[in-house]
């Protein structure tokens, strides 16, 4: 080997030392300078979900939580006599072994792994689109509760959860996704590329058993990272029977996360954080600008106690409820407070004025699951019958001649006022009879807003006529007073023993 390649070599190996030595020495320095969870986004909220405590719900939240957790179960009774229920429970019993731990909403003697009872009790919730809606937009009861009942169903009898501590955990899974989504402007609007329960659901449920299962702070903020994992379903299947499948998913895959990280998995320690270069929660929200959460030591305010909860009246997308109560009002201007109907015949056009948003513009549904997601639908049967109701969505309700000449009729405006947005947006109906004179409706906040909020009557009474398709009356008023002693309740076995 001449001088020259004996130089060459050597001053490849002294630059590879170098480089070596170099890259060791910035590993070293990025290593130092790594934050302590403490100080990441992602190790406050694991912070917050371990060292919550029953007595950091106020008598507002608590009785606030109760309300969810009524309407929620019965929306999921109601919810377990549809077709696409039947179907994933059928697909539960005959792709997996029987393990009789966990309750599945009416259905007497059948019980589920905690997961798969999590998984299709969710879809039962969801199966009709008459769960619980919140601000920035999505269904935050139907991702958590299944999950929830479901984990304090596998606990041993001796250690079921008290009421307060089902209620701390049900009420630690809202607040996570309430806090999630207000990081970013984009959540705010009707989404249009990720389905919120899908994104924030299995969060608030990786948070809800995290806090249940008595977590540290470590396996709490590795519960949220796998759950990031689990987490996105797209837009396109919204109006279709695998919706439904959105809320079970995000309700079990959530269970599930908490129970990996109780195995000790771990996860991403920066998945709530912003890191450039290296997408985490942020790969969901392009303008996601996260802030740690607060301890819950220092005055920590629940979003619940800011914000009511929305609830609906009848089983279609919330934004139909603005339009359904503007055809209303036009409808009772037309026929007075009897029982009557509107005819085609009176009826030459009719305008709405509502959001632009493409997916709950269907002007002709072909299913119950479309139907749910038209304002044309949902504005022309209240105009026809005065209100919508649950056989609003029935084959023979969907079928009627007269609905469809007015559904034939309608034409539809999107004001640059009335942006898709849950707090701001609002609902007209314009009706131009065929001797030419027009009679107008309203809304701009319908009954069920937070704004305007059902009144304890009127929750009970849609809990009453959902529980009651699957359970004895009797059973019925018993999950009444189950959910409204809850916080006062030594441990939940007497809600669990009601669901079947």
């Amino acid at each position: 080997m001449n001088s020259h390649s004996r130089g060459l070599k050597g001053g490849l190996a002294a630059t590879s030392c170098s480089t070596l030595e170099m890259q060791m020495q910035i590993g070293f320095s990025a290593v130092l300078t790594s934050p302590a969870p403490e100080e990441t986004v992602t190790g406050s909220f694991g912070k917050f979900i371990s060292e919550v405590k029953s007595e950091h719900l106020s008598s507002v939240v608590l009785h606030r939580s109760k309300r969810m957790v009524l309407d929620s179960i019965g929306v999921g009774l109601i919810g377990s006599t549809t077709e696409v229920f039947d179907v994933v429970l059928q697909h539960c019993k005959h792709m997996y072994g029987p393990d009789n731990i966990s309750t599945v909403y009416g259905r007497r003697g059948v019980r589920l792994s905690p997961t798969l009872a999590a998984f299709v009790n969710g879809v039962a919730t969801h199966s009709m689109d008459f769960d619980d809606t919140w601000h920035p937009a999505t269904h935050p009861s139907g991702a958590v509760l299944p999950a929830v009942l479901a984990l304090s169903d596998m606990m041993p009898a001796s250690r079921k959860p008290s009421g307060l501590d089902f209620l701390l955990a049900f009420n630690v899974g809202i607040e996570i996704q309430g806090r999630l989504m207000r990081f970013s402007n984009e959540a705010r609007n009707i989404p249009k590329r990720f389905h919120p329960p899908t994104v924030v659901g299995p969060m608030g449920s990786a948070a809800a058993c995290a806090r249940l299962l008595s977590l540290d702070p470590t396996q709490c903020s590795h519960a949220l990272a796998i759950a990031a994992s689990l987490a996105g379903a797209p837009m396109a299947n919204a109006a279709t029977q695998s919706k439904p499948l959105h809320i079970g998913n995000a309700s079990r895959l959530g269970l599930e996360a908490a129970l990996l990280a109780s195995r000790g998995l771990e996860a991403s320690p920066l998945v709530l954080d912003a890191v450039a270069g290296v997408a985490g929660f942020n790969a969901f929200y392009e303008d996601y600008v996260p802030q740690p959460l607060d301890s819950p030591h220092d005055g920590h305010a629940f979003l619940l106690e800011e914000q009511d909860m929305g609830f609906k009246r009848f089983p279609a997308h919330l934004g139909m409820h603005w339009v359904a109560d503007a055809a209303a009002s036009v409808h009772k201007l037309l026929v007075g407070a009897g029982p009557g109907k509107v005819s085609p015949h009176q009826v030459q056009d009719i305008l709405l004025r509502v959001p632009l948003s493409k997916y709950i513009n269907r002007p002709f549904p072909e299913s119950e699951h479309e139907a749910r997601h038209s304002f044309q639908f949902n504005a022309c049967s209240a105009l026809l019958d005065g209100e919508v109701t649950v056989k609003s969505f029935t084959p023979a309700a969907m079928s009627r001649p007269e609905l469809h000449a007015l559904l034939s009729r309608v034409r539809l405006e999107h004001p640059h006022d009335n942006p898709a947005n849950f707090i701001l947006m609002y609902g007209e109906v314009q009706v131009t009879l065929v001797g030419g004179d027009t009679v107008n409706g309203r809304c701009d906040t319908f009954y069920g807003h937070w704004r305007n909020p059902l009144t304890d009557q009127s929750l009970r009474k849609k809990f009453r006529n959902n529980a009651e398709a699957v359970l004895p009356s009797a059973k019925v008023e018993r999950l009444i007073e189950a959910v409204d002693d809850l916080d006062r309740l030594e441990d939940c076995k007497d809600l669990l023993s009601q669901l079947q």
